[in-house]
């Protein structure tokens, strides 16, 4: 009877170690995952990029890699809509970059170590880092700046307060809660794609081809969706127009 319960103790606990294992090759397998779409993504900027912007995607990107990896990734589920040390232009002409920006609803996201950016910093530095955050104010841009301290102890607050900030700017202005449905929820999928067709609209919205139709063209009348190529007989796809970001990002009367 003791040998039994001597094997039955010993089979349990190999069934519970043998759990173990495979949970740390399940969350081995998607570091691994997010590691190889992140990389995908940078190499795809890079050749997308030329001048001073290329420049800078040349150089040590640990700690947008990070953001990447740990916070933006696991939020929105996939890297449509980014774009890498983006350029925009001030209100006096000098160009500055944002680190990672979220075209769709003009989100700005960045991430810096303490000593470089604190320790290190000149007073010349300083000011033109003042001039780039009223930049952003200035284009519209809303400006989410994380600590790699925070990214690495606290990454669950962080998380948090993205999933806040598309609740509020990008998901529930009152100008967007007065469309009609099929157009408030075309705009909310719409933002996370660079690009949509007719077909993933009928998907989303779960709707045919005429009702399809008739939404594409009310919504391009209003500058809510806007055409990316094609012809003048057929649109290629659409994305969102200056009326829609203007509603997503809560600019909506």
């Amino acid at each position: 009877m003791g040998s039994k319960r001597l094997f039955v103790f010993g089979a349990k606990n190999v069934g519970k170690a043998g759990m173990v294992v495979v949970k740390r090759e399940v969350r081995q397998l998607a570091v691994e995952a997010k590691a190889s779409i992140v990389a995908a993504f940078i190499e795809k900027q890079r050749k997308t990029a030329k001048g001073q912007r290329l420049e800078m995607l040349q150089r040590d990107l640990s700690g947008t890699i990070k953001l990447l990896t740990d916070l933006l990734l696991p939020v929105f589920g996939s890297l449509e809509g980014f774009h890498l040390e983006y350029e925009i232009v001030g209100t006096n002409g000098v160009k500055i970059y944002a680190d990672v920006f979220y075209e769709p609803l003009g989100l700005v996201f960045e991430c810096d170590g303490y000593v470089p950016h604190v320790e290190l910093i000149t007073r010349d530095r300083f000011s033109f880092e003042r001039m780039r955050v009223r930049t952003f104010a200035l284009g519209g841009y809303a400006y989410f700046p994380f600590s790699r301290d925070e990214l690495d102890k606290k990454i669950e607050m962080c998380r948090r307060a993205v999933y806040e900030a598309l609740g509020r700017r990008g998901r529930g202005g009152e100008g967007l809660r007065e469309l009609p449905v099929h157009e408030r929820e075309l705009l909310r999928m719409a933002a996370d794609s660079t690009m949509f067709t007719p077909k993933d609209v009928r998907n989303w919205l779960d709707i045919g081809h005429r009702k399809t139709r008739e939404l594409i063209a009310s919504m391009k009348q209003s500058q809510l969706i806007t055409r990316v190529g094609g012809s003048d007989c057929r649109d290629f796809g659409y994305k969102l127009g200056v009326k829609g970001k203007e509603l997503l990002r809560g600019g909506g009367s």
